[in-house]
């Protein structure tokens, strides 16, 4: 393919890795083709999400995949996607059986089946709308137990 053709197919569609750049200014800065995206897009939102979880017994956070992710005794129980997949900001939850079919049938402005882990249940929650909080405290507490140890139950 010519090199002209494909820096032009480039700007229009978005490329299937993004590219993280040094950090500035305390934000990760990623680009898609020509466009640079900066994150985190809503700090607040991040924040609020990131007190949620640690807010649980051994709550470990850590980057997975370039995004802040919480961890309960070494397994994922939420996670970050900020202009990830898409252009959006959400997380990505571990959800009870049904849970994620029941509820984005039933509002699927504010939730989705996220990409890669929605095949196993997990429930994709748009941050980049008005957030109910103490739904998302549940859910999140909900992800928890997911995966959580007895113990910690």
């Amino acid at each position: 393919m010519h090199a002209g053709i494909a820096r032009g197919r480039a700007a229009l569609e978005p490329p299937a890795r993004h590219h993280q750049l040094a950090p500035a200014g305390g934000h990760r800065r990623y680009f898609y083709a020509d466009v640079l995206v900066k994150r985190p897009s809503d700090a607040a939102k991040i924040e609020q999400l990131r007190q949620l979880c640690l807010s649980l017994p051994e709550v470990t956070e850590k980057l997975s995949h370039g995004e802040p992710s919480w961890f309960v005794a070494g397994k994922q129980f939420v996670t970050t996607a900020d202009h990830h997949h898409d252009d959006r900001l959400s997380a990505w939850c571990a959800a009870p059986e049904g849970a994620q079919e029941m509820l984005v049938k039933a509002n699927p402005e504010r939730f989705f089946r996220p990409p890669y882990v929605g095949h196993r249940g997990w429930l994709g929650v748009y941050l980049d709308v008005e957030v109910d909080w103490g739904e998302v405290a549940i859910i999140v507490e909900r992800a928890y137990r997911r995966v959580a140890p007895r113990r910690l139950l």
